[in-house]
């Protein structure tokens, strides 16, 4: 399967490595405004297709899957002309900024008779999928705590005036859309939707650079720091009335966990692959290669209702996007 990507950042570096590990994924070719950047990915990744017009990119006949890591903001415009044009997508977290734009992509790709997948690494992680089996040990669940605090790349150029996308409301970014969301998926996918959603921004120029996301359910709250302006260890603590599980990473990557009862501490983690893109990429390209339109549907569905959680969230801390006026 040829895949060409929109975009050249290092997400993209990194999702064409993970494509050498998995069979049948064929790295073709990339679109870029600037063919000098195009072209480094093309040569590091010793394919020859450079493109600087996106119509003609999926035009090509050639190309069988798109994946999109351009600005949060172009999400949606660009998934949906690439399903318009007959491709399958993968496209980058947040998946479109708003929740109607996600139904609408659904919707399109039914249509076309397409795969459409959101690329959010948590969920795929094999140690996430081994911490959810031990789940039932911690008893009834009364707490979830996560932080996946990330001193930004950018910020010191935000704090000197300039404005990055991932500072920008008009590229959709911030901090719970850019970090935070990692731990939305993180406890959505092991608990289901929450009964209510409320996210406390830090703003600064009219965007969150770190904020906290509360969550309710049933018996239990869940807390999620995000924080692109600080740094901190970061971990994620599931706690039942039986005992605990301590996850001593980023919930993206879920590197490593522990589990902790009356009986003592276990370590179950397994060793997964250096390129956490690996997971995801394999699960869609097994999607496709089987036709297996069932899980293709649990996961659009799951992914819908994250982007409501997260849209409603967002909207009511007041941070607006121009997708919101669409």
């Amino acid at each position: 399967m040829n895949i060409a990507a929109i975009g050249t950042g290092m997400i993209v570096e990194r999702f064409f490595s993970a494509a050498a590990f998995v069979e049948g994924a064929n790295p073709y070719g990339v679109y870029s405004r600037s063919e000098e950047n195009g072209r480094r990915i093309a040569e590091r990744f010793h394919f020859d297709h450079v493109y600087t017009d996106l119509k003609q990119m999926l035009e090509d006949p050639n190309i069988d899957c798109v994946y999109i890591a351009s600005p949060n903001s172009l999400h949606y415009p660009h998934a949906r002309q690439a399903l318009q044009a007959g491709k399958h997508v993968i496209c980058e977290k947040p998946f479109t900024s708003t929740a109607r734009e996600c139904a609408a992509l659904y919707e399109l790709a039914k249509q076309k008779q397409l795969f459409l997948f959101e690329a959010i690494v948590t969920i795929h992680m094999p140690n996430y999928r081994l911490l959810k089996s031990h789940l039932p040990e911690l008893g009834t669940i009364r707490l979830v705590q996560c932080n996946f605090s990330q001193y930004s790349s950018r910020y010191d150029q935000f704090l000197a005036g300039a404005t990055p996308n991932v500072f920008h409301s008009a590229y959709s970014g911030g901090a719970l859309a850019d970090i935070n969301i990692y731990n939305l998926h993180f406890v959505m996918n092991l608990f289901g939707r929450p009964n209510h959603a409320v996210y406390y921004p830090n703003m600064q120029r009219g965007i969150d650079t770190s904020g906290v996301l509360l969550m309710s359910y049933d018996g239990f709250q869940a807390v999620c720091v995000g924080c692109k302006d600080t740094r901190s260890h970061n971990i994620a603590q599931i706690q039942g009335e039986n005992g605990y599980i301590t996850l001593n990473s980023e919930t993206s990557r879920c590197a490593n966990f522990s589990v902790t009862t009356k009986n003592g501490t276990i370590l179950p983690s397994v060793k997964q692959h250096e390129i956490s893109l690996y997971y995801e990429l394999k699960e869609f390209m097994r999607i496709m290669q089987e036709q297996d339109t069932d899980t293709f549907h649990e996961l659009m569905e799951y992914s819908l209702s994250v982007m409501e959680v997260y849209e409603a969230a967002r909207v009511a801390a007041g941070i607006h996007f121009p997708a919101d006026d669409a």
